[in-house]
């Protein structure tokens, strides 16, 4: 039986609140950061530059007027930026 476990980290450091739990088996699972601060900072600043670029891209397509056929490969760009944005806050 899985448990959803609440944890909040301070330095790396998990803190689990036992009152969570209905049973005390001792086997919880505890998710980490795997990866480093600046790689983290990477996956942000290239989430912000994609919905920008998104953006810029969006407002010409509908300032030409062009057919809305043509703006559904935005989707990819705002999915990108997106993925990279949930990488970087979930720390993965």
């Amino acid at each position: 039986m899985q448990v959803g476990l609440t944890t909040q980290f301070s330095n790396f450091t998990p803190k689990i609140d036992p009152s969570l739990y209905e049973e005390g088996d001792g086997n919880y699972e505890v998710c980490l950061a795997n990866i480093s601060p600046a790689e983290r900072r990477k996956r942000l600043n290239f989430a912000i530059m994609q919905f920008a670029v998104a953006l810029i891209v969006l407002a010409v397509l509908l300032v030409m007027g062009v057919d809305k056929f043509w703006r559904l490969p935005l989707f990819v760009m705002f999915a990108s930026a997106g993925a990279s944005y949930f990488q970087w806050r979930d720390k993965t």
